[in-house]
């Protein structure tokens, strides 16, 4: 019965505080699942609660090894996740926090995104027939600027003839991924972080892993057609997103963007 009492004598500040806590550990999980850094989370949670039962159990020199070990840990676990980290708030300086709009949208004017979806998804379909590989990124809110000085910037209207000529195989502009912003082509021959951890099927190389990647270090999303197999791969938040056809993507990217 005290138990009831307790609860039902909690301040909403309190529920607050729970609901707050539990979206924080859902977003922590969201961020490390699928990747290694999820086996070395659950790692910590178990030498947590060792800890706290060695302290119950009054067992002084394990208890103190891994209070020391807590204690102290807290640099290390920066280095292990820092790319977790980097994401997280890279997510919460983003203007978009999932898909629902954050307390800093609401107080900076709404603009549509005016790419024009039809005309890459054209250009990938034709590229997908000839089996021309191509890497294309969609900057949404999280800026890409830090990438432009890895290859060369541009100012290009987007238009199928451009895509598809960018990537021809005898372009000098064809390696490495494009960035878009707005219906500008603002930089070819980009080189994107390389997604090492997670296990993706053999018949896709580096243009997909780096696609995964910017994925999940941004807010970016991104188109690869394969050159082996001419199959056209969408990507978000690290993800291979699937889709039946080209309608259905160009549906998706659209509402992705906005």
């Amino acid at each position: 019965m005290d138990i009831f009492k307790d609860i039902l004598n909690l301040r909403f500040i309190d529920y607050l505080d729970v609901v707050l806590v539990a979206l924080l550990l859902y977003y922590m999980y969201k961020l490390v699942k699928g990747t290694v850094a999820i086996n070395i989370f659950l790692g910590i949670i178990i030498i947590y609660g060792a800890w706290k039962l060695t302290e119950f159990l009054n067992m002084e020199l394990l208890s103190g090894i891994f209070g020391g070990f807590m204690k102290v840990g807290i640099i290390a676990l920066i280095v292990v996740f820092q790319p977790e980290i980097r994401k997280f708030l890279l997510m919460v300086g983003s203007t978009n926090f999932g898909k629902r709009a954050t307390f800093l949208q609401r107080f900076k004017p709404e603009t549509a995104n005016t790419t024009d979806i039809n005309a890459v998804v054209s250009a990938c379909n034709k590229m997908s027939m000839s089996k021309t590989g191509a890497l294309i990124v969609f900057e949404r809110n999280n800026n890409l600027d830090f990438l432009l000085s890895s290859g060369d910037e541009m100012n290009i209207k987007v238009t199928q003839p451009i895509i598809e000529s960018i990537f021809f195989k005898n372009s000098p502009l064809h390696d490495g991924a494009i960035i878009v912003s707005d219906n500008i082509v603002k930089a070819t021959r980009v080189i994107l972080p390389v997604n090492n951890e997670k296990n993706i099927p053999k018949r896709f190389g580096l243009r997909h892993r780096a696609a995964i990647g910017i994925t999940e270090k941004t807010d970016a999303l991104a188109l690869a057609v394969s050159e082996e197999t001419g199959h056209i791969s969408y990507f978000k938040d690290g993800e291979f997103i699937a889709f039946e056809d080209s309608n259905q993507l160009i549906n998706l990217i659209k509402e992705d963007l906005v």
